[in-house]
């Protein structure tokens, strides 16, 4: 076997094997969606006039988005989980709490 042909090989199995790594626009939209609102979400403790909201979408989708199998887009995920953070924070959404 000749060295261009060995190393055609190589190139048709890199390419084959980074096709299957690569996830669909449609997939990485709905990653996208479900960080958005799982972001969102805040557990406000209410006590009289004192209110402590704690952010546990943010939480949660960190441990998501840090164990995540495609890593390359992990900055975006980051990102959008933070104004995902910020949203959720005025808006009421979420679980509220009165003691």
């Amino acid at each position: 076997m000749s060295q261009k042909q060995r190393r055609s090989r190589s190139k048709s199995a890199n390419a084959s094997s980074s096709a299957k790594n690569q996830e669909l626009d449609s997939v990485y939209f709905l990653k996208l969606v479900l960080y958005l609102i799982i972001g969102a979400q805040w557990i406000r403790i209410t006590k009289g006039n004192t209110q402590i909201p704690i952010p546990v979408g943010l939480l949660v989708g960190l441990l998501f988005a840090s164990h995540e199998h495609f890593q390359i887009d992990r900055k975006v995920e980051f990102a959008m989980l933070l104004v995902a953070c910020f949203i959720g924070f005025w808006l009421p959404l979420g679980l509220q709490i009165s003691l």
